[in-house]
């Protein structure tokens, strides 16, 4: 009975610590193995880039028009889905109020 408090510890934190880690990276793992050349992704560095070629343990991915780099297929932290653009700056610009540079006007 003095164990019971400790081994129920410790199934808690298994269950809400352990188990979803281990789950994010099978899935980051799956995303990262499912890479195909001209897919847009995000870097863990937070830089944007299109998947360009793709090797054993590592892309090249290219960050702007004609700069291609090559880094670790671990630094590829999220797949971009293509149906979603980057930030539509023409709806923020449609807004009542908005002037042409997206500003409120008073």
């Amino acid at each position: 009975m003095e164990f019971l408090p400790l081994v129920g510890i410790v199934l808690l934190f298994w269950l809400f610590i352990i188990r979803p880690q281990s789950r994010r990276q099978k899935e980051l793992r799956s995303m990262q193995s499912s890479l195909s050349v001209n897919d847009e992704v995000m870097l863990t560095s937070g830089v944007y880039a299109t998947v360009r070629e793709i090797e054993d343990d590592h892309v090249k991915v290219e960050i702007a028009e004609g700069v291609v780099i090559k880094v670790a297929r671990g630094a590829v932290g999220n797949k971009i889905p293509q149906d979603v653009d980057e930030v539509d700056t023409e709806s923020e610009n449609d807004k009542p109020g908005a002037g042409a540079d997206g500003v409120e006007e008073n």
